[in-house]
């Protein structure tokens, strides 16, 4: 070809391609000027477009770019960086010193012991049974650490596939989350908790009532139910999974069409007090012979309190055999700003009253303790079992240690790792024999550095933690053990007679 008609043709294209482009601009330039709806952009046409890019892609930016180690919400990268490199196996060893701030008020310290426990007297952490005593199968649960509830729709198969088969490697439970027990979820051979939602989504009728013969099927796969009252992301308000996240297999699961929005009622429509909640886990333990609990975010002192009345009054067999307690710092699941941002008691002070309470009834040795709410350290484990835990829930650590980089768009079926969203080539990212792994070595580091802890403060293992074992920063240069912040109460049944 001629050099001139070859230089004609690139002419000829550039010309075209900028009269695209200044089409474009005298398009969007005209729209914006006439549009009514944005004032921004009707005075300021084209350039006004900067601020709202910004003002999306602004948080994406500071995470990497702006923010300090310790200031991110509602994970900093701090706690990121520990969660990867446990989840990677890669220790958590760091030099030159903590930027932990150990002058700002709520920051713990563990009380170290002059003379820690050497190694050849450290003793394993023991397991803890489940219902032992009233239910004919109870549950013998090994790990400190679980795998909190995240229903399949809002995670991803892979991501489902790689915590059941991590959670098998590590000896955790796997939370089925209320969207029901689907296939991936049996793939790793875990322990696994089916969640009864206020929907019963998995474990209902036709006409959406519970149904006892579905339950007697799934009690099979399963080690254990919880009936799920609230959660700390959205107290008072039922779980949403948006309609395009309703793929026909997800709705085949749940019992409800497909690619409509899926929200489940703000609580269960048979259970409007103490005494059928109570009714409910007996009759379920009885249908199925598995341990039955409870989940729910505490608003203050009257629900426990009526709780333990009420078991005081009917009887230790309709006791839950555990309850699951959230924290009001907002999980993982899609929920109103409003709600996550002031529904619910943090667990910092809602676990020490549940505690207190069972102590106060005589009630702690029969109904075990799980504690949820943004706890996705050992540290933080630690001081869940010093306030009197018996174990710990994590959704978002678990969701670090599959890769999670905190975009933030869990509910738009656009997570860019894979792990919330059902489309193909993202989810292609999310390798399931690499992520297990980083799973099952995320719950083993949690636990084994929940160990450590307890033996620097000269204990042989970690359920040998209590309150008189941590300090709370108050303000800076001073601390107060969590046994004075939050003293043991006397047992007083008659309190409740």
């Amino acid at each position: 070809m001629p050099d001139g008609l070859f230089s004609l043709i690139l002419n000829g294209i550039g010309t075209l391609l900028g009269l695209i482009v200044a089409g474009t601009v005298v398009t969007f330039f005209i729209r914006d000027a006439t549009q009514e709806k944005h004032t921004i952009l009707r005075n300021y046409p084209i350039i006004g477009r900067l601020r709202y890019f910004f003002e999306i892609q602004g948080k994406y930016f500071r995470q990497y770019l702006f923010s300090g180690d310790r200031d991110e919400m509602p994970f900093n990268r701090a706690t990121r960086r520990w969660v990867y490199k446990n989840a990677k196996n890669k220790g958590g060893t760091v030099g030159f010193g903590s930027t932990y701030d150990l002058r700002e008020p709520g920051a713990f310290i563990f009380v170290n012991a002059a003379f820690p426990i050497l190694e050849e007297d450290q003793l394993p952490t023991p397991a803890l049974a489940i219902g032992e005593g009233y239910c004919d199968q109870p549950f013998l649960a090994r790990s400190i650490i679980n795998i909190s509830a995240m229903s399949y729709g809002a995670i991803s198969i892979p991501a489902v596939r790689a915590l059941s088969l991590g959670a098998a490697k590590a000896g955790c439970w796997l939370n089925t989350g209320e969207g029901g027990l689907a296939p991936c979820h049996l793939e790793g051979e875990c322990d696994r908790i089916m969640q009864i939602g206020t929907a019963k989504y998995g474990i209902r009728d036709m006409q959406g009532n519970f149904s006892a013969a579905r339950a007697r099927e799934i009690a099979q796969s399963v080690s254990a139910f919880e009936i799920k009252l609230s959660q700390g992301a959205k107290p008072g308000k039922g779980g949403m999974l948006p309609a395009s996240k309703v793929n026909p297999e997800i709705a085949a699961i749940r019992g409800i069409p497909p690619w409509q929005d899926s929200i489940s009622p703000n609580r269960h429509h048979d259970i409007g007090n103490i005494d059928e909640l109570l009714d409910q886990v007996a009759f379920i333990r009885e249908l199925t012979g598995r341990p039955v609990g409870v989940k729910t975010a505490i608003g203050g002192w009257h629900f426990i309190n009526e709780l333990c009345d009420a078991i005081l009054r009917r009887g230790l067999e309709y006791a839950p055999d555990f309850l699951t307690i959230d924290g009001g710092e907002g999980g993982s699941g899609a929920a109103p700003q409003t709600l996550i941002d002031h529904a619910g008691l943090p667990i910092t002070e809602a676990l020490p009253r549940v505690i207190d309470s069972l102590i106060e009834s005589d009630l702690k040795q029969r109904i075990r303790v799980i504690a949820a709410g943004k706890l996705v350290t050992s540290a933080q484990g630690a001081w869940a079992l010093c306030v009197g835990a018996d174990f710990v829930n994590t959704a978002r650590g678990f969701m670090f240690s599959l890769g999670c980089i905190q975009a933030m768009r869990c509910h738009l079926n656009t997570c860019p790792t894979g792990i919330t969203t059902h489309n193909p080539r993202l989810q292609r990212g999310l390798v399931v024999e690499e992520k297990y792994l980083r799973v099952a070595n995320y719950a083993t580091n949690f636990n084994h550095e929940i160990d450590m802890i307890a033996h620097s403060c000269g204990l042989q293992h970690a359920r040998e933690l209590r309150r008189e074992h941590i300090r709370i920063v108050e303000t800076a240069g001073k601390s107060v053990a969590l046994n004075i912040l939050h003293p043991y109460p006397e047992i007083k049944p008659a309190r409740h007679v």
